[in-house]
């Protein structure tokens, strides 16, 4: 499978927290995609980039908080998660980067 430019555009980080952490240790690995992606296209983004083989895709959308800034009331943007649930046998080191 060759890799695709949009595939980059699709997976935007790893995220790195102890929940994620804790998710690591039984095959998951969590990515921050893009809000517009769908699971499909990240498993075949995850399965290109980085050569494994991917069981299951669940997806999060959080919500962005409002935050003021100088007295002005603003709006974080949303941020869509993926766990990605790999096959057995297969793992990413999301330490070392792309």
């Amino acid at each position: 499978m060759s890799v695709k430019p949009e595939h980059y555009d699709v997976i935007r980080k790893p995220i790195v927290t102890e929940k994620t952490t804790l998710a690591s240790e039984t095959g998951a690995v969590v990515f921050e995609v893009a809000i517009d992606s769908n699971k499909p296209s990240i498993k075949e983004a995850v399965e290109s980039l980085f050569g494994v083989k991917v069981k299951a895709v669940n997806t999060t959308i959080t919500k962005g908080k409002a935050k003021r800034f100088r007295g002005m009331l603003g709006k974080r943007k949303d941020v869509k998660k993926a766990y990605v649930t790999l096959e057995e046998g297969n793992t990413i080191d999301v330490s070392t980067g792309l």
